[in-house]
Parts: C-alpha cells; sequence; structure tokens
C-alpha cells in the first residue's frame, strides 16, 4: 500500500500528465517501407531479421556520413540531416548553441525529453554555462521547427509505426554524433552528452557508439525502449495503436536497435563515466525497468553514480525536483568532464 506521498506525488504526476489534450492513437502499421523491406513476405520474420542485423553490426547501423553544409547565425546551428525522411522539415537539423563566457573546449550536446517545444531545456543549457560548459541543444528528429506541416505533437518519433519509430531513433542518434563533429571542427576537445527521458535513450546509444565521448548524463533510464511505451503512462495512447497485433516481448525484439539495454557492452573499458537518474515514484519509465539498468551496469563494471529522485517522471520538471536534478547533472559533467 503506498504511503501518503507516493500517493500525492502520483496525484500531481497523473495532473501534469492529463494537460497534454492532444493525444492522438494512430493505427498500427509495421512500416517495412522505412527500413527499406519488402512488403509482401511475413513483417514479423522480416522485423526479427532486421533487427538481428542491425545489432549484430550496429556500428555499421550507426554509421553516416558527416554533413557538408553546417551554417551557425545568432547562435542556431542548421545542417542538413545524413539519414534522409520524407519530410524536408525534418531534415533539416537545428541545434542551438550555448557557448560558456570562459570556454575550455568542454562541451555538452544536450537531448531534451519527447515533445520538448523549441525552448525545452534552455534553461539547463544555460546553467551548464554557469558551471563552465558550453552547451549545443539539438532538436530531436520530427520536434518543434523538425515537425511536419499538420502535426501538433512529436508523433512520428514514438508511435504505433515500428519502422517509422526505428527510422526516427536512428535519425536522430545520428544527428547528435554529427553535433559532434561540429563541436569538434570548432576545438571542443573535451565532449560529453547529456539526454532526458526519450533523449536519454537516445544519448547512451550515441555514447556506446563515440568514442569522443568522455561522460554521459543519463536523465531517466530504462533498458528496453518497448517495455517503457508499452507500460508508461506518457505512451499509453501509443500502446492503445498496437492493439492486438504485437504483444510487448515482439514488440521488444523489434526495436532492440534502439534500446539501450542492447548496446551498453560498447561502453566497458572505455573510462566513460556515468551519471544515471531515475525517480522511485516514475509512472513512465516504470522503477522496475530503471532498476534493471542500474543492475545491467553494475554487471558490466561500467563507471557509473547514480541519483534516486524522490518524485515522478513530469514532476522532474516541477520545483523542488527540477532544481535538484538540474545541479546534480551540472556539478557531475562540471567534475567528471577534463579542462583541455
Amino acid at each position: 500500500m503506498p504511503g501518503i506521498y507516493a500517493r500525492w506525488i502520483d496525484r500531481w504526476e497523473t495532473e501534469l500528465a492529463q494537460r497534454d489534450s492532444n493525444r492522438v492513437v494512430r493505427p498500427f502499421e509495421w512500416g517495412l517501407d522505412w527500413l527499406g523491406l519488402e512488403p509482401g513476405g511475413d513483417p514479423r520474420r522480416q522485423l526479427r531479421e532486421y533487427a538481428a542485423r542491425a545489432v549484430a553490426n550496429s556500428a555499421a547501423f550507426f554509421a553516416y556520413q558527416r554533413p557538408a553544409d553546417y551554417r551557425l547565425r545568432d547562435r542556431h546551428l542548421t545542417f542538413t540531416s545524413p539519414v534522409e525522411s520524407p519530410y524536408p522539415e525534418n531534415n533539416l537539423v537545428h541545434a542551438d548553441y550555448f557557448p560558456a563566457r570562459r570556454d575550455r573546449g568542454r562541451s555538452v550536446v544536450v537531448l531534451p525529453q519527447w515533445n520538448a517545444d523549441a525552448q525545452g531545456h534552455a534553461g539547463l543549457c544555460r546553467l551548464l554555462n554557469r558551471f563552465g560548459l558550453t552547451a549545443l541543444r539539438l532538436s530531436l528528429a520530427y520536434h518543434d521547427r523538425r515537425m511536419p506541416a499538420g502535426l501538433e505533437r512529436a508523433d512520428y518519433h514514438v508511435s504505433s509505426n515500428i519502422g517509422r519509430t526505428l527510422h526516427a531513433t536512428r535519425q536522430s542518434i545520428i544527428d547528435a554524433r554529427a553535433c559532434l563533429d561540429w563541436l569538434e571542427m570548432q576545438g571542443h576537445s573535451q565532449l560529453a552528452i547529456l539526454g532526458t527521458s526519450l533523449g536519454s535513450a537516445i544519448a547512451s546509444i550515441a555514447a556506446a557508439h563515440e568514442p569522443r565521448l568522455r561522460a554521459g548524463v543519463f536523465n531517466h533510464v530504462s533498458t528496453f525502449f518497448a517495455d517503457v511505451v508499452w507500460t508508461g503512462l506518457s505512451t499509453q495512447h501509443v500502446r492503445q495503436g498496437f492493439g492486438s497485433e504485437v504483444t510487448q516481448d515482439e514488440l521488444r525484439e523489434y526495436w532492440r536497435p534502439i534500446s539501450p539495454a542492447t548496446h551498453l557492452e560498447r561502453l566497458a573499458g572505455r573510462g566513460f563515466r556515468s551519471l544515471l537518474i531515475w525517480a522511485r515514484h516514475d509512472t513512465s519509465f516504470l522503477p522496475v525497468y530503471s532498476r534493471q539498468c542500474l543492475e545491467r551496469f553494475r554487471q558490466l563494471g561500467l563507471w557509473r553514480r547514480t541519483l534516486a529522485l524522490p518524485c515522478a517522471h513530469y514532476t522532474t520538471g516541477e520545483f523542488p525536483f527540477v532544481l535538484l536534478d538540474g545541479l546534480a547533472m551540472c556539478w557531475f559533467l562540471a567534475r567528471n568532464l577534463p579542462r583541455s
């Protein structure tokens, strides 16, 4: 039986979640065309084989050509995504640049949460500046300035279209790596990554494939992408879209390439330093999955620090938890990202 505090947090969390009144239950789609797979065969077999190939050779799956059209105007960076989608708006990547006043080559790529608007995490980026860290805040695929006409939410990034979700998440991971390229071109040699919620999953997979990164903050952690979507409060409309077409176990297998747990072994032996943050009362990233992630780090012997917030998912963005969370992330990176 949850105590008074847990019930209070749960009520508060539910109220915050219900503020979004524009959630849409979209129809289920296999999305084979997004993966270059031919229709007409057994989609389950095709997706299993696709996922197995991607996991077996993830370095190739997340490989890309460095963009040639980086352009910075008024601290706003744009470039063409190395991953093409059918939507021109989404193919132009946007990132906001927050240079530290005394720049010592220490920079952080910041990846906000699912459905963050164009100002999401701007305050965190300014706080990073106060700790002497430059920040580059990336707009994820299909978010804010990259959102196709007719959409009100970033539904094309996470949805009941299996193939499109794979494609969009791969695109965001590769776009984050392309941001590191640009920072490196500006002379930044000590690089870190910070991601929240969906951004946390993307950041952890990017980190696993990026030896240039020295440290990472993963703000809300879990193991498998499908488990969060299937069970989370914030994704119940996505879960409804699947209906009875697939099971949670099947979806976990199809989305293995975009699941943090699949790639954690690649962090071993690199000296990479991680801060893993989770919330004890989270109903979007269930604590059971967060604890599985912490246990996997322990089993692999990966260097990490952990922080358990006394709140839930949406409430992390509310006072006083947002202050605790932000200061912990900035303090960790300031301490663990070496000066050039």
